[in-house]
């Protein structure tokens, strides 16, 4: 066999706790030290740390009824673009441990600690989405420690459904004056803060000095994300998900939130891989998949010249 991590139990690598309100958690560990906490509450992430043990994604220390922060999904509405609550139910429901998904890829598998998740509509949920599906979520750690989801929707109804989608992620920064986004230069972006008016994006990178609340279009399906404090960049890689949300609340819009701390803003950037333009539609039968794997990589000082396309993809 050779090395550790071939001999590395990845199931058992696999554990099932209870979190401070009672609902099933699941832990996932890598062979040097990795995790990832996944909440059935929304089927949302609420850790990632590295070998050192260092959380890699934000939440809030001033949680009300639920987690602000970690990787809450957005479905089937994101913001509030459409009738349902903001963001969708999905993250407000109890998901189920999917016992015997259809199977996926062999690189979705091996050499992973997983765990997979399955969310259908209730009697309820009916009532005001009248669309019946089936949500496959799978949340995997890699040997070297990366994050993956893989969200599939399958649509069971009668008839045909529209949804955004979005995993609403919530990365952990050193102070957000000293982070920039590569790789969505150039690139049109609709403005929340303008009432969703289109602009052209001008900066070389993109950095913070302010509330930002974008929705950047046609984007490539790597994204970096450069801590220069911490010599840290995130690389996000992601498919089926073609707009990219970059949203940081600044200093007035913190105060307003009760489950944000008043100065939380400066340690947290939001940088989701979604679905919003143009919502996905599926007829009776078909299936979307989305997924984004987040990992970490010492910042060199030839970082300025990070090429984020570069061999980078699935």
């Amino acid at each position: 066999m050779g090395h550790s991590a071939a001999v590395w139990d990845y199931r058992a690598a696999t554990e099932i706790t209870k979190d401070w309100n009672g609902v099933d958690k699941i832990v996932l560990r890598s062979p040097r030290g990795a995790s990832a906490r996944v909440s059935l509450h929304g089927g949302q992430v609420t850790s990632w740390r590295n070998e050192q043990g260092e959380e890699l994604l934000f939440t809030s220390s001033k949680p009300p009824k639920a987690v602000r922060g970690g990787i809450p999904i957005c479905f089937p509405q994101f913001g509030n673009c459409g009738s349902l609550e903001q963001h969708g139910f999905a993250r407000n429901k109890i998901w189920t441990i999917d016992e015997n998904p259809p199977p996926l890829g062999p690189n979705d598998s091996h050499a992973k600690s997983f765990i997979d998740l399955l969310l259908k509509p209730s009697e309820e949920d009916l009532k005001c989405w009248p669309h019946s599906f089936e949500f496959r979520l799978r949340v995997s750690l890699a040997a070297d420690g990366s994050l993956a989801l893989i969200s599939r929707i399958r649509n069971v109804n009668g008839k045909r459904f529209s949804f955004s989608f979005a995993y609403h992620t919530y990365l952990s920064v050193s102070d957000i004056s000293e982070v920039r986004i590569e790789g969505l230069e150039t690139l049109d972006y609709l403005d929340n803060l303008c009432q969703k008016e289109r602009f052209t994006e001008q900066g070389d990178a993109i950095t913070f000095e302010s509330e930002v609340d974008r929705v950047y279009l046609s984007t490539p399906n790597v994204v970096a994300v450069l801590d220069h404090e911490r010599k840290r960049t995130y690389v996000i890689r992601k498919d089926g998900l073609p707009d990219v949300v970059v949203w940081n609340p600044w200093e007035k819009k913190s105060k307003s939130m009760v489950d944000f701390g008043d100065d939380e803003y400066k340690q947290m950037l939001c940088v989701d891989g979604a679905v919003i333009e143009k919502p996905v539609t599926l007829k009776p039968g078909e299936e979307w998949t989305g997924r984004v794997e987040l990992s970490v990589v010492a910042s060199t000082l030839c970082s300025e010249q990070f090429d984020v396309q570069r061999g980078m993809g699935f």
